[in-house]
């Protein structure tokens, strides 16, 4: 585990008590069951707390704390599996716009975002796999903007986003990278249509279609693909903060069940096979952990090699949270298969936030690429 300042260990310490009291997993089997995917109220709060605007410029009301600090929160809330906006909006949207969005598009969108008060998603992918560059949505240029057409899938808390940072090719064809830039396209435009989308996870996804849906030329961000490479492996690095508080909790969980568990009179944790097992999800999950925070304070400190170490973070992750959830329900028997313990929704999240940005095999080949392989 990385050293963290005094400050660091203060914001983790604040979200870990805030998570356990205001959103254990509890609250998420509410949400589930009540089919609203999160609580505008618990979102309220974090916009409060400060979180929406950890990593926005404090010249547009953040407190440019670093995506080091957002990810000592996502850890927290990953580990009580809490359904919130703050992965889309607070990062992914964020990023987007403070890396490619003008003075005007920064003014009038990333102080709402810091102060809680919008949800903003990122709508990419148009295929059951994750492909940046396969981008098919056409972004027409008219005398007045552009016209966006085509459709987005799996977008995470697209059903209750106010606004939409949409990729789309004005020029080139899919499998190209030229061409593909981010547009901003606001909630109750005309020809956007939203429909719920549910995934094993419980959380709000959507799929949209654009219809002819026309925007202003002030919705367009600078930066074209490089741009949306850039906000991805921000997203990225702060799915697998999320993943890793998922695994740690996992692996907490698992744990206190070898220790207080007894079959044939005696607890289970004695037995050298569990003990074994248990060893090597402690050994890759803290192996994880430091890929997690490598990448993590790489784009903190602006190194030239951020998509190396999160493609690296994400794909030991997604290793690590696939082992550990499958020996969570495993190592419970058969109480971990109802849904009355909270394993299957570990099992569940970790399955969703594998594939989502790119599962393992996609980082393994990135990674191969950016080595020359």
């Amino acid at each position: 585990m990385a050293v963290l300042t005094e400050e660091q260990t203060m914001l983790r310490d604040a979200a870990r008590t805030w998570t356990q009291e205001k959103s254990p997993v509890t609250a998420l089997r509410k949400a589930r069951n009540a089919g609203t995917g999160y609580d505008p109220a618990l979102w309220t709060e974090m916009g409060q707390m400060g979180w929406t605007g950890v990593v926005i410029p404090e010249a547009f009301g953040g407190s440019e704390f670093g995506y080091v600090g957002l990810g000592l929160i996502l850890e927290e809330t990953g580990r009580t599996l809490t359904s919130s906006p703050l992965l889309s909006t607070a990062l992914a949207s964020a990023s987007a716009l403070i890396l490619g969005g003008s003075q005007a598009q920064k003014e009038a969108w990333l102080p709402k975002i810091a102060a809680g008060e919008i949800i903003a998603a990122l709508a990419l992918d148009e295929g059951a796999h994750h492909a940046p560059e396969m981008t098919a949505t056409q972004a027409r240029k008219t005398a007045d903007g552009y016209v966006l057409t085509g459709s987005k899938t799996f977008v995470l808390d697209g059903l209750f986003a106010d606004l939409f940072v949409v990729a789309a090719r004005e020029s080139g064809r899919p499998g190209e990278t030229a061409g593909v830039f981010l547009f901003l396209v606001p909630a109750g435009a005309k020809g956007l249509t939203v429909k719920a989308l549910k995934l094993a996870d419980s959380r709000a996804h959507a799929q949209l279609s654009l219809d002819g849906v026309a925007i202003g030329a002030g919705a367009r961000l600078d930066g074209g693909f490089e741009t949306l490479e850039q906000t991805l492996d921000r997203a990225r690095a702060g799915l697998a903060a999320e993943m890793l508080g998922q695994a740690a909790q996992a692996f907490d969980i698992t744990l206190d069940y070898l220790k207080t568990r007894r079959q044939f009179g005696q607890l289970i944790g004695s037995f050298q096979a569990l003990q074994h097992r248990a060893a090597k999800m402690y050994s890759e999950l803290e192996l994880s952990r430091s890929a997690v925070e490598a990448a993590l304070a790489a784009i903190d400190g602006g190194a030239n090699n951020v998509p190396e170490l999160v493609s690296l973070a994400k794909a030991r992750m997604g290793d690590t949270l696939h082992l550990i959830s499958n020996e969570l329900v495993q190592m419970h028997g058969g109480i971990g298969m109802t849904d009355e313990h909270d394993a299957g929704l570990y099992l569940k999240r970790a399955r969703i936030a594998e594939a989502a940005l790119g599962g393992q095999t996609w980082h393994r080949d990135r990674y191969a690429r950016i080595h020359g392989y």
